[in-house]
């Protein structure tokens, strides 16, 4: 995916969560432990809700904001998602954990350090906004995790 503009970003965010929730619900299907399914099913129902606020965020955000150029600060292969649903139908309930927070700090890094750069002024407002999304969310939901695992 090509992103040029902040708007492309969003999508790029939604479409991140909503490849994570797809492959989780299809891992989900090959799960013979209850607990794994369990678990993949709550975390796909969270990134489907993740991935819907994402699209409320995008539909009321500031023209000029969602059409802010990004330039050569998005870089390498920061966007790369190596996400698949026959690793979720095989990995541990821990590696399953480690699995969704780690795209979710990824994200979290990134929009950190969009939101400081100074050419890209016209759309921190967003990207802040979309960052503490992220982080609220990302709390939430390794404060579920554990008491999921405490179970």
């Amino acid at each position: 995916m090509n992103i040029e503009r902040c708007e492309d970003l969003i999508d790029w965010t939604r479409k991140a969560h909503a490849l994570l929730a797809d492959c989780m619900a299809e891992g989900a299907k090959d799960r013979s432990d209850s607990l794994a399914r369990m678990l993949l099913d709550y975390l796909t129902q969270h990134e489907r809700e993740l991935e819907a606020t994402i699209v409320r965020v995008k539909e009321h955000a500031e023209p000029s904001a969602l059409q802010a150029p990004l330039h050569d600060a998005l870089q390498g292969d920061v966007l790369a998602l190596d996400i698949d649903s026959e690793t979720f139908a095989k990995i541990s309930v821990d590696e399953v954990s480690q699995q969704v927070f780690a795209l979710h700090n990824r994200i979290i890094d990134l929009y950190r350090s969009l939101e400081k750069r100074r050419e890209l002024h016209k759309a921190s407002g967003l990207l802040g906004e979309v960052l503490q999304l992220e982080e609220r969310e990302t709390m939430r939901l390794a404060h579920q995790v554990n008491r999921m695992h405490e179970m």
